[in-house]
């Protein structure tokens, strides 16, 4: 089944409403059996979201950016040029019906492709998305290893079929994450590959992506 996804990739900055308004009616699609699941990547102009789980008190800036009220779960998040957004669309239905798994999928294909770049992404008890230690910063104040987030998680389901993703911090302007508390944390950093001393593009992102997804989601048995 793999082998039907339909990868697609869009040129320039996308509009995030667009890009939601896209995804709604494909899920509805793949759900009716009339278009094939989906991967999506995109970039956005610079713009904050505010996931289900997002509190005002954690948009410290909201005049600097629009700010979306979204339905994927999380908190608030930045999308801005050189930050690659994978919007996926699977149906779960045929991929175990399990929403944490799925979520820890997607973060192990997010640590995979960073591998494809000699970088070790971590996940973290109690927190979604995926983190770099920082030995090369000074220790935090209680005496532990540095750690920075290079990619977030946020999805939402609907018949189960899945949309939102997640998103790369490839080369984005991380000064533009001080607007918002990323993910509700306000004790670490943010990082992205460039800042990591890559020169890594988001063309070179996506073919990681590409390599790395089929072990991350094994195509699901054929329904006889």
């Amino acid at each position: 089944m793999n082998d039907q996804i339909e990868w697609r990739q869009s040129d320039g900055l996308t509009d995030y409403q667009t890009a939601v308004d896209w995804m709604e009616m494909r899920v509805a699609q793949i759900a009716q059996g009339s278009a094939p699941e989906c991967i999506w990547f995109v970039e956005h102009p610079p713009l904050y979201t505010a996931g289900t789980s997002a509190k005002r008190q954690d948009l410290t800036d909201p005049d600097r950016f629009d700010v979306f009220e979204t339905s994927r779960g999380g908190q608030y998040t930045y999308h801005g040029p050189g930050q690659r957004v994978a919007y996926v669309m699977l149906d779960l239905s045929k991929r175990g019906r399990d929403v944490r798994a799925f979520v820890k999928q997607l973060e192990s294909w997010v640590i995979a492709t960073l591998a494809e770049f000699n970088i070790h992404g971590e996940i973290r008890e109690g927190r979604v998305g995926v983190w770099v230690p920082r030995p090369d910063l000074a220790l935090r104040a209680d005496g532990s290893v540095a750690e920075d987030k290079v990619a977030a998680i946020g999805i939402r389901l609907r018949k189960w079929i899945s949309f939102h993703g997640l998103s790369i911090n490839v080369e984005p302007d991380l000064e533009h994450f001080s607007g918002i508390v990323p993910c509700g944390i306000d004790d670490q950093g943010v990082t992205s590959l460039v800042d990591l001393g890559l020169p890594v593009t988001l063309d070179d992102v996506d073919l990681a992506l590409k390599r790395t997804f089929e072990a991350a989601f094994p195509a699901p048995a054929p329904v006889n």
